[in-house]
């Protein structure tokens, strides 16, 4: 029998993309093949302590709360700097009262969105200052940086397309085309600039061809990591 290791810290893998992408059900399908696949029994014996799924924003009861405030449709129009400056507020909270602790602990944490989507929706989509992005994202998180940023990019038509399928649109998704072409691109210098963090997932594919190719940069991460 193997001896577990002392608990290591954690490790935090993000889940992007833009709107319809299919990142949810994805990182639901990885948390399932953790298990069958046996990984999640050798990760306790490499000293993993625990799995944690969250989200932003709303990865916590207070966050919840400034979830329903970014993505309801309001009568009166946010600004682009009310949104960003509520995402921050989110993440702060979310970063100590969740993603921190949990990743002192040992936990594998499964995030949907994280940073890159402030670059990519509130930088390249609304045009924010890139550099008050970073100090604001560098505040927020004090510095907590994914450890591996799964993007998964498709076509922003087909994308709006899916999530018009679901019904009732929310805000974010609401935006023009325009905004969404750009936050596209966002996401693409960010793989770019940071190809070793952040890597880039063909999610035009079906179902199980995405998951497949999710699985194998996990599968190489994985064995880096022990």
């Amino acid at each position: 029998m193997t001896t577990p290791h002392p608990h290591q810290r954690g490790k935090l893998i993000v889940f992007e993309g833009g709107e319809g992408c299919g990142k949810t059900t994805q990182l639901e399908k990885i948390e399932a093949w953790l298990i069958e696949s046996g990984w999640w029994e050798k990760l306790t014996h490499q000293g993993f302590t625990r799995r944690l799924t969250t989200r932003e924003p709303g990865g916590t009861d207070l966050c919840q709360g400034i979830r329903q405030i970014l993505l309801t449709p309001q009568a009166e129009t946010m600004t682009s700097t009310t949104e960003l400056l509520l995402y921050a507020a989110d993440r702060a909270q979310h970063v100590e009262g969740c993603l921190r602790p949990a990743l002192e602990a040992g936990a594998l944490v499964l995030c949907d969105r994280y940073t890159d989507s402030t670059v990519a929706y509130q930088g390249y989509g609304r045009g924010l200052d890139l550099g008050l992005i970073d100090q604001l994202n560098g505040i927020a998180t004090g510095g907590l940086k994914s450890d591996l940023t799964l993007w998964l990019d498709l076509d922003v038509e087909i994308g709006l397309g899916r999530a018009k399928e679901r019904g009732k649109r929310d805000r974010i998704e609401e935006a023009d085309i325009t905004f969404h072409r750009r936050l596209r691109q966002g996401f693409a210098a960010l793989a770019e600039a940071e190809g070793d963090r952040v890597v880039r997932i063909d999610a035009s594919q079906d179902l199980g061809a995405v998951t497949a190719a999710i699985v194998a940069v996990l599968d190489q991460r994985f064995r880096q990591w022990a």
